[in-house]
């Protein structure tokens, strides 16, 4: 059975120009891309996105290292991925969240550190099972935004909707 997961290139990931490693790691799994995107990482994004974490004592330092205030680079790279065992492929390529404890053939051994503060710098985000993926690709992406059609949705009529478009 196919699992979507979603994947962040954080950016500290992005800062260290990584993407193209990342990427190139990732397709040894030939799962399918189905939605990619470069995102701003707005506060209330970042603390939902992390929200489980909210009582620990590192959680504003996560904040500003998600919205990308710890590296002068305001966004992340939010991408699905979609496939057979899908988490389990791309968990293993990533690696143990702490870089020091991540396989040095890993993309977080090969790429992370640990800050002096204790912050892990592991520059890929990767859902842990599929209810969290689920919740997180729902709050990253639009329906609109995937080739697939990964959950129900619904259509919904919005009076007066103002939307930015191209001019």
């Amino acid at each position: 059975m196919n699992q979507a997961v979603l994947i962040l290139i954080k950016p500290d990931g992005l800062k260290k120009s990584l993407t193209g490693n990342i990427l190139t790691r990732l397709s040894e799994t030939k799962l399918e891309i189905v939605a990619a995107k470069m995102a701003r990482v707005s506060r209330e994004l970042a603390e939902e996105h992390y929200k489980y974490l909210r009582d620990k004592p590192f959680f504003e330092e996560l904040i500003k290292y998600l919205r990308g205030e710890l590296h002068d680079r305001k966004k992340a790279m939010a991408l699905i991925y979609w496939g057979k065992e899908a988490i389990k492929k791309c968990r293993e390529l990533a690696g143990a969240t702490n870089p020091e404890e991540a396989e040095p053939t890993s993309i977080r051994g090969a790429y992370g550190r640990i800050l002096t503060s204790g912050l892990y710098e592991n520059v890929i985000h990767v859902s842990s099972n599929e209810e969290e993926a689920a919740r997180e690709i729902k709050l990253w992406f639009n329906p609109d935004e995937i080739i697939v059609d990964l959950y129900p949705t619904k259509e919904n009529v919005i009076k007066d909707f103002k939307k930015k478009v191209w001019a």
